[in-house]
């Protein structure tokens, strides 16, 4: 049965690492192509994406994952992961239920997009759920977790006012302002710590059941 359980978590890491570099590689590319604006930009707006930058976090963990195998680093330690785990399912669960609607990708960006928002979250959420380990998982460690995506919002806001570019309809402060951006993230910050208390919970289910 473990080896079994090993082989099914490092199909799934290979799957997760070739899937998730092709999908940011190719999106850099299409980016990059799309003449909208000049390259240097193009590059900025690129990492300006919170999609885009979970998503290398989800390919650093699942490279450091399938080269290690152990919980000896950043990328693989159990909290790092479910962290992950809750910044990639905010990631599939907005665009999904909000922004898919918005516009209607062709092409390899289709590819892409459903690579980057639903393909690669369910992979990176099922080798959680099944293959680490959440005995160290505790509730006031996930407050911790909103430190990244507070940095991010604070990036996202600064470069906006200044570029007038904001990569997410629900944060353009030019359209809608600072309070009704301000009332739009705090949804998303509870959106975070339900998911991120969630896990914890789901932990503790774990650890009763292996008494």
């Amino acid at each position: 049965m473990e080896q079994s359980d090993t082989k099914g978590g490092n199909w799934l890491l290979i799957t997760g690492v070739i899937l998730g570099w092709f999908a940011l590689i190719a999106q850099l590319y299409l980016t990059m192509q799309s003449n909208i604006v000049p390259v240097d930009e193009s590059v900025i707006r690129y990492f300006s994406y919170f999609t885009v930058l979970t998503n290398i976090l989800v390919a650093l963990c699942f490279t450091s994952l399938l080269l290690k195998r152990k919980d000896s680093g950043f990328f693989t330690k159990p909290t790092t992961l479910t962290a992950t785990a809750v910044y990639i399912t905010v990631v599939a669960l907005i665009y999904n239920l909000i922004l898919r609607f918005t516009w209607e990708p062709k092409g390899l960006q289709l590819v892409v997009d459903e690579l980057l928002h639903l393909i690669i979250p369910i992979l990176f959420v099922l080798y959680w759920f099944l293959f680490v380990s959440k005995d160290s998982l505790k509730w006031n460690g996930t407050f911790s977790w909103l430190i990244y995506p507070f940095i991010y919002l604070m990036f996202i806001l600064y470069r906006g006012s200044a570029s007038g570019f904001y990569p997410y309809p629900f944060v353009d402060v030019a359209k809608y302002g600072y309070a009704t951006v301000f009332v739009n993230c705090f949804y998303v910050l509870v959106v975070f710590l339900v998911l991120s208390f969630l896990s914890v919970w789901i932990g503790g289910r774990f650890k009763k059941e292996n008494r």
